[in-house]
Formats: C-alpha cells, structure tokens, sequence
C-alpha cells in the first residue's frame, strides 16, 4: 500500500486496542480531560466498549459515531468521534476472542486510513499479542505488521521510545537476551543509527540530530576485558557514521548513559537490547512515554505500556502516555508535511 502524502489537517486514527485492556478507559479520559485536545482525532471501531468505559471510569463523555474519517474534524467538538461498524462487548480484565478480532480490525483499518491520507497519523491503544495470535494475527507486534503493510522490511520500521527528557531505541527487541550478541552487527547499527537521524530531523524538526551509542558490556567492555563487541562492531559502526557526517558518540557505558548530565549532550541514545533503551525511559518517564515508530512513510506512535488487564476497569490506569501519545503524533505529521512542503 502506498501513500500519497502526509495529510496535516486530517484528523488522528486511534486503533482501540484491544478492549479488555486499559486502552478503551484511557482514551475517553484523555478526550475528556482536554489534554490531548489540539488536534482532532477518531477512535476506529468500539463506540459500545468505549461507552461502557467512559461509564466504568465515571466519565461523562459524549461518543459520537462517524461512517467516515473526514466527519472526525466537524464532530470532535461535539464528542469523542468513533468510526461505527465495528465493536464488541466490554469485558475489563477478561480478554475475548470477540475483543481480539475488534482489536485487529480496528488497527487494519485505522492503518488503511492513515496510508491512505484521510487520518493524518496513526495512534495505537495496547493490544495482546496472545490474543492475536489466537486469531491468526501472525507478526511479534503492531511495529511488524505496519512495517509490512507499508511494505518495508521489518528493521526499516525502527521503535524510538521518546519522554520530555529523554529519547531511546532499542537495537535489538523482542529476543532473549542470550540472543543479542548474535544479532548485533556494525552494518546493522549503522542502518538504524541513519534511520534514526533522518526520523529526528523529519518527524522532531531536529536540523543536526545528536545520537550517544550504548556499550554492550559492562563499562563498554573495558578495552575487551568483558567482551569484545564494543571494539569489533560498536566502535567501527561509529566511526563509519560520524565519517559519513553523522554526529555520533560512542560507545558509553550503560551505566554512565543516562545520567542527568549526560541526557543533556544527545538526542537520543542507541541501546543493544530491549530492557537497555526500556528501563530507563520507563523509570524517567512512566506516565508521558510514548513509543514511535520511525522509518515508515506514515507518523505512528503510542503509550508506552501494555493492556494492564489487571488494572483495567478499576480506574487506576493514567491516561498521561494515551495523550502524550495523541501529541506527538500531531507534532510529528505536522513537521513531516512542513519539511515535505520545503
């Protein structure tokens, strides 16, 4: 599926997510609290789960069902706009097979839209991967699904976990740790470092992005005394980087990375493995972190946590990441059509 541009003034698509999970409760709340408020967006399917979430969190929220995107803008004033056609009963804490096929519907379609410019950006709720599995949803994450929908290879369609103070992308994923060394490799680390670069100059308006690289080892290996991999394949990945014009730092040690001092001197830091990049975005920024996806022809994000069935319902969940998420996604449509149109 192809694009045919960014669409600035079209309202956000929000993928429900699946509707067992926090996501329902956490973006009524973010339509009422008014803090995701600037730029119009539509939930695509859920209008009765998203009803019964609003009653379930003792919000009084006006759901207004849409048969198309481009009623969003005319009706976001008057309720939370919510595409009609798709739903299933609401059942916090207890996820469903009908939940499952809602919360994949719902992200197909949001995704269609988004690429095919009436949504101007797309916002993911939490989903369950086991759920979707269940159902034949056959990837390890929504990231890999929209990496195949745009028909890019999966490690074109970068994950950038972004919080006011501090941006992190993990290198390698969803693997066991075991795992990491084996996958990490310079040519790698220098594709998703020009990723990355070009991403915060397109998406975050960042004219000469600044990246800091993690060691893997501890204190980046100690001139090879606990590994060898900073000197074989980190350290040669920066310097082809920075020959190449890129501002890159390199290779630091974990434990010295994300210091407040020095946050202060990149943009975002290039972690070798999941919990690397995780931990400390979560730890600094648990309440306003939010996941973007670069590298797609499409601005994607979404909160950073999962579907905490064990809170959902229970009014517990903070819709802070839901809204930083919605925010971020309008900036970044906004500064993609600005830098396009330039």
């Amino acid at each position: 599926m192809s694009r045919p541009g960014p669409a600035p003034d079209a309202p956000l698509a929000v993928a429900l997510g699946d509707p067992a999970g926090i996501g329902p409760e956490i973006i009524v709340d973010a339509y009422a609290s008014g803090s995701a408020l600037g730029h119009p967006f539509f939930v695509v399917g859920g209008p009765q789960v998203l009803r019964a979430a609003a009653e379930a969190r003792g919000i009084d929220v006006t759901i207004v069902p849409i048969g198309e995107p481009g009623e969003a803008m005319f009706a976001f004033s008057a309720g939370l706009p919510v595409l009609a056609g798709l739903d299933a009963p609401y059942t916090p804490g207890a996820p469903t097979i009908e939940g499952a096929k809602l919360a994949l519907a719902s992200l197909q379609w949001a995704t269609k839209f988004t690429l095919g410019g009436v949504a101007s950006a797309l916002v993911t709720a939490p989903i369950a991967k086991a759920q979707l599995a269940a159902i034949g949803f056959d990837y390890p994450g929504q990231t890999e699904f929209l990496a195949d929908a745009c028909a890019k290879p999966y490690r074109d369609a970068v994950m950038m976990l972004a919080g006011p103070s501090l941006r992190t992308v993990p290198l390698t994923v969803h693997v066991a740790l075991a795992e990491v060394p084996t996958l990490l490799s310079a040519e790698l680390i220098v594709h998703k470092a020009r990723v990355v670069s070009a991403a915060l100059t397109r998406d975050f308006g960042i004219a000469k992005p600044r990246l800091a690289v993690a060691g893997l080892n501890p204190h980046a290996g100690e001139g090879g005394q606990f590994g060898d991999e900073e000197e074989r394949m980190i350290a040669p990945a920066i310097r082809e980087l920075t020959a190449a014009g890129l501002d890159v730092v390199g290779p630091i040690p974990g434990d010295a990375l994300f210091t407040p001092r020095r946050r202060q001197t990149y943009d975002a830091a290039l972690c070798m493995y999941h919990d690397q990049a995780l931990i400390p975005l979560k730890a600094l920024e648990v309440d306003d972190g939010v996941n973007v996806t670069l590298g797609l022809p499409i601005v994607r994000t979404s909160p950073d946590h999962g579907t905490a069935f064990d809170i959902a319902g229970n009014r517990l969940a903070d819709p802070g990441a839901m809204a930083a998420a919605l925010r971020m996604a309008a900036q970044c449509a906004g500064l993609r059509a600005a830098n396009a149109d330039g």
